[in-house]
């Protein structure tokens, strides 16, 4: 079983731009699809984007399509959150996930059983 340590928040301007780490421990990362989800305070957990096992398929949330752009380098059993044009409803504590990958989808949460304990990312205007 995999564990995941996110690295990479912190606080930014509007506009701006911050790249989220995930690292990984433990054997077959390569077998995982790995997705980053956020909570604001008071809200729900969601959504922000995902990877298939290879990297060669993508999802994301409407509400960053175009801004945020996932990756992962399995060699180094990490996957990246690259987020530009930041705005103030990005603020939100981000959470690194993973799940056995199976094809069978992506944007789930109930999907993803592995979580890191997350970083805070701040946009302020």
């Amino acid at each position: 079983q995999l564990q995941l340590v996110e690295s990479g928040g912190g606080l930014v301007q509007a506009g701006g731009s911050l790249r989220l780490s995930c690292a990984a421990s433990g054997r077959s990362f390569s077998s995982y699809a790995m997705a980053w989800f956020r909570q604001a305070p008071g809200k729900e957990r969601d959504f922000v984007a995902a990877s298939s096992w290879s990297g060669g398929s993508t999802f994301y949330a409407d509400s960053v399509k175009g801004r945020f752009m996932i990756s992962r380098d399995n060699a180094k059993k990490t996957v990246y959150l690259q987020m530009n044009s930041l705005k103030v409803e990005d603020t939100a504590v981000y959470y690194c996930a993973a799940h056995l990958d199976y094809g069978l989808g992506y944007d789930r949460l109930g999907q993803y059983d592995i979580w890191g304990q997350g970083t805070q990312v701040t946009v302020s205007s």
